[in-house]
């Protein structure tokens, strides 16, 4: 089998599916392949079991800058703003509380600090003291015992805001206004891309089967497969790769909204939270956990699916300096140590209550309950040069027709201003055009 394209998209997950939408939308691309080894778009990162659900717009991820925040504000807008036009509420799009919380005085003064440092950026956020948390929120407050917890808690957020994903559930309805827009439109899945070959004035993805799609350009937008897709062509060898696995935790019905905690900026993966699963009613998602693991995909058992390809990656002294040099910092050692023990039987729950119960004091051991086949690697990108982790989206730009993407949170917010700017790339390097303005008026109309 072969089949010619102007441009194929590597990967169905929410980045792969919204590069499809807005070249198939917002250009004259003759037509487009979106490619995944999987039976079904949206089956590993993007899947609703696989990440906290949460459009991360800056306004509760204690993270993120002031300029990192006012940045990723306007590229969640643009998610938003398109669910809420195509009438997906309560859908794919959810309105809940959602807040982050300071608990004892030092982390009290720093959300205190930060909300009125990220006021001008959020206008409506609101500030939560402890009366009034304990109004909108008040298992935050209530004790083991029922009287109050002692230590002072406060609190930045909003009382309702669309600001529940269901990733997959966005992925498939990309893709089917893509395909509406442009039948010359196809997706090949169960099509595993085992190499790409350039081939003439383009590409061959070549599959496991040694079936081939031709194209001019090629975008991967494969997560943690993009990696080794690059360095198997010559690109990105001097990046790595660290893997790391989160878990969740299902307890009862015990908060009204998301509940964020303060993260410590030495760290790359989320600080705990609470979310209110969008998938099953009813259940509170918390987590999630991080833990390193040769995998770039959560298998059903701690050896199912590890790879060789990635250990044959990493395996150099530059990679090993990195992480040995993470690890000489007491707060990453204990932070990876103590996650590590997460994952051990009946110990592992127990610890987790410990960082569960600064969100909800009241919790007990019998309301954890492992979320078995939740959560998914997130690939924390390695630079070999300068001896160090990068935080954030890494993406390779060749300037040969072919692009590789390497997205991390948040990058499924940022699904779709970063799919414009794949598609300025590929239109401008196949002498196509974009209707940049009618995109921006659509979804975010105070960038025009």
């Amino acid at each position: 089998m072969k089949q010619e394209f102007e441009v194929a998209i590597i990967g169905g997950g929410i980045s792969g599916c919204a590069a499809f939408y807005v070249l198939s939308e917002y250009s004259d691309v003759k037509n487009i392949a979106l490619i995944d080894k999987c039976a079904g778009l949206a089956k590993i990162s993007s899947n609703a079991k696989a990440n906290s659900q949460t459009i991360h717009d800056g306004s509760i991820e204690t993270n993120y800058t002031s300029q990192k925040a006012a940045k990723v504000k306007l590229s969640a807008q643009k998610v938003r703003n398109y669910a809420l036009n195509k009438k997906l509420q309560n859908k794919a799009i959810f309105e809940y509380q959602k807040m982050a919380i300071g608990v004892g005085d030092l982390e009290c003064e720093y959300i205190q600090k930060r909300f009125e440092e990220f006021g001008s950026i959020f206008p409506g956020i609101q500030f939560f003291d402890k009366a009034k948390l304990k109004q909108i929120e008040p298992k935050i407050i209530e004790g083991s015992d029922g009287v109050d917890r002692y230590e002072n808690v406060v609190g930045m957020g909003y009382e309702k805001d669309w600001c529940g994903l269901d990733y997959g559930y966005l992925s498939e309805h990309f893709v089917k206004e893509a395909m509406e827009k442009n039948t010359n439109n196809a997706t090949f899945l169960n099509y595993w891309v085992n190499k790409i070959e350039p081939r003439g004035d383009g590409y061959a993805l070549v599959s496991k089967q040694g079936d081939e799609i031709y194209a001019k350009f090629v975008l991967v937008d494969a997560g943690s497969y993009a990696l080794p897709l690059a360095q198997g062509m010559g690109y990105g060898l001097d990046l790595g790769c660290l893997p790391v696995a989160g878990s969740f935790y299902f307890v009862p019905d015990l908060l009204r909204g998301k509940v964020y905690t303060v993260q410590n900026p030495k760290l790359p993966f989320a600080a705990i939270h609470g979310d209110p699963d969008v998938a099953i009613k009813g259940k509170t998602r918390m987590g999630p956990t991080a833990l390193s693991m040769p995998k770039l995909e959560r298998g059903k058992h701690w050896l199912d699916k590890i790879s060789w390809e990635l250990i044959k990656l990493d395996a150099n002294m530059d990679v090993l300096k990195i992480i040995l040099d993470l690890m000489k910092d007491s707060e990453i050692r204990n932070y990876v140590f103590k996650n590590m023990s997460f994952e051990l039987p009946y110990f592992g729950r127990k610890g987790f209550l410990k960082d569960a119960q600064k969100i909800i004091p009241s919790l007990k051991l019998e309301d954890l309950q492992y979320a078995k086949g939740y959560g998914e690697v997130r690939p924390q990108v390695l630079d070999r040069t300068e001896k160090k982790l990068v935080l954030g989206e890494k993406k390779i730009i060749t300037n040969k027709g072919i692009t590789f993407n390497m997205t991390p949170s948040p990058g499924a917010t940022s699904c779709l201003e970063n799919a414009m700017i794949d598609s300025k790339e590929i239109t401008a390097y196949l002498g196509r055009s974009l209707d940049v303005e009618r995109f921006y008026k659509d979804l975010s109309p105070e960038e025009l």
